[in-house]
């Protein structure tokens, strides 16, 4: 999968920009602060519909501007045209200019792999940032984990409503409840079981690479859920055993929204014991674990973005990185230090120099 021709309207600090990328490395590189993580931002948008800096839609519409329009020709098994148009009323998706009714069913239709600063925050913060990383990951791969998961949380919010209604008014019968239990429960056995398979599949790859980054360290993925080795009538009398304590809380206190997945490097969680050095390599070995994953469900290679990968990484480190990228594959690194790099790679890489919104090719 290749991102040819890309054109932004409106999009953060680019009022206006077309670019073509070429078929392996492009290097992105200028001060900071000048455009670099914007642009990958509009890649990352285009396929997920939402940006990887967590904030609101409409923010990535420029100051004083109604909407923001990012287009792409992607070449996937043939050659597509994407479209994605965000206004403050919402966002419209289109494939080869045919609308698309649902944006579940076009999350999916482009790979991307992004690593980010950010991502550290996936070991560091609280469980509900892991799970929600592992959602985009599992939804690129199936968008039909997409709908599983928000049928489950559109459920899960109708009990939690109901759970307050009983709580208040006295009501005694929980016929509607337990069918609203009965149906959740049936819903989040799909969602966990999707996410049980793909960690373990992540688990089978992640160490391997992870060592031939660092050179030491047993790197391991451990899957915590309330559904595990549980089947649907043993999940149900779990609820009406936690009834009480639920009604008293108001909130559904068990079930999938409530997973986590701990990082650790021989045996010791990488949240409490591990360097920031580690932290982020293990990162990168989830992403490349992500990548081998991506290809064998789809059959081609997800576009892979490094943003700003390089910074407070030694040179060893670096190179054994850019070791693991496969030739198949469309790559683009942004960076502020260019000569941390390869020079093999610089030299066959197609260059961006970035410089206050504005690209120059070099």
């Amino acid at each position: 999968m290749q991102i040819q021709h890309l054109k932004l309207l409106n999009f953060r600090n680019y009022e206006r920009l077309e670019i073509d990328f070429g078929p392996a490395f492009n290097l992105i590189y200028g001060k900071n602060g000048m455009g670099k993580t914007n642009l990958i931002e509009s890649i990352y948008v285009l396929a997920l519909t939402k940006s990887f800096r967590g904030t609101v839609d409409k923010v990535v519409i420029m100051n004083n501007k109604e909407l923001t329009r990012i287009e792409a020709d992607i070449v996937q098994k043939r050659s597509n045209n994407f479209k994605l148009i965000i206004t403050g009323d919402g966002k419209t998706a289109k494939i080869n200019n045919n609308k698309v009714a649902k944006l579940s069913d076009y999350i999916s239709m482009i790979g991307v792999i992004l690593f980010n600063p950010g991502d550290l925050r996936i070991i560091k913060d609280s469980p509900s940032i892991r799970r929600k990383s592992l959602n985009v990951d599992i939804s690129q791969l199936n968008n039909t984990y997409l709908k599983y998961l928000s049928s489950y949380n559109k459920i899960l919010k109708q009990r939690n409503a109901y759970l307050k209604t009983m709580s208040i008014n006295g009501l005694a019968s929980t016929d509607y409840l337990d069918s609203l239990t009965e149906k959740m429960i049936g819903y989040g056995i799909k969602v966990f079981q999707e996410r049980k398979k793909i960690l373990e599949l992540i688990n089978l790859k992640i160490g391997k690479i992870y060592n031939s980054i660092m050179q030491q360290g047993s790197l391991t993925i451990e899957y915590e859920s309330d559904y595990e080795g549980k089947n649907q009538d043993e999940l149900f009398k779990l609820y009406k055993k936690n009834l009480k304590r639920d009604l008293f809380l108001g909130k559904t206190e068990m079930g999938i929204h409530k997973d986590d997945y701990i990082f650790s490097v021989d045996d010791k969680p990488l949240k409490d014991y591990g360097s920031e050095g580690q932290q982020k390599n293990a990162i990168i070995a989830y992403k490349f674990a992500l990548i081998d994953i991506y290809k064998d469900y789809k059959g081609e290679m997800p576009i892979l973005i490094l943003d700003d990968l390089f910074s407070e990484l030694d040179y060893e480190k670096i190179n054994n990185i850019l070791k693991l990228i496969n030739d198949e594959m469309q790559i683009l690194i942004t960076t502020t230090e260019i000569d941390k790099i390869e020079e093999a790679i610089v030299n066959k890489a197609k260059k961006f120099y970035v410089n206050n919104g504005i690209i120059e090719e070099v």
